[in-house]
């Protein structure tokens, strides 16, 4: 079992009905899914495009462990170069040993690999108890061979709660480890 998931399930959970006065421990927040996504905005030939994505999933199976669906344009539009059918980005939804395994990573090992990092935004919570987190590079993470990489760029990465609540959604990930910014 991964040492986070073991974490919560001995730790975590049984805190967290104690402090929001649950009484049943199915009522306590948890993570559900982890959705990593990165767009493709260039080049504009659509065997460029192609070449790009070949790239790009071979990068989510790096980071992630799985294959990426790939996101496609519905329809064309002329100012971007863009058809109907190319392939815009990729997109991974992560649950079970894979989410909990990307998780203790993305705390652990990823975030402090950030150049200048003072920690994750406190409000980037959706209003729903979901937390959104964009990095600026794919490098960060330590299976990414920077010399195998064409271009560096950017992703988002949402983490789905089952609460409702988004100050519950914040003391999880605070007891899971996410490092929040100090408040001012």
């Amino acid at each position: 079992m991964n040492r986070l998931r073991e974490k919560y399930q001995q730790k975590i959970a049984p805190m967290l009905q104690k402090e929001l006065t649950l009484s049943s421990p199915m009522a306590v927040p948890q993570v559900k899914k982890v959705i990593v996504n990165m767009g493709v905005t260039q080049p504009a030939e659509p065997k460029a495009r192609w070449q790009i994505m070949d790239s790009i999933i071979d990068q989510f199976k790096v980071i992630t462990g799985q294959k990426p669906n790939i996101n496609l344009a519905r329809q064309s539009v002329a100012g971007f170069n863009l058809r109907e059918g190319d392939p815009v980005g990729a997109m991974v939804t992560l649950r079970g040993q894979r989410m909990w395994e990307f998780l203790d990573k993305l705390i652990n090992i990823t975030l402090p690999r950030v150049k200048d990092f003072q920690g994750v935004s406190r409000d980037a919570f959706d209003g729903q108890g979901n937390y959104n987190l964009g990095l600026e590079e794919q490098i960060v993470f330590p299976e990414i061979n920077y010399d195998n990489i064409d271009r560096v760029r950017g992703l988002q990465i949402t983490i789905v709660t089952n609460t409702k609540e988004n100050n519950k959604a914040l003391r999880l990930l605070e007891l899971l480890g996410m490092p929040f910014a100090k408040e001012k």
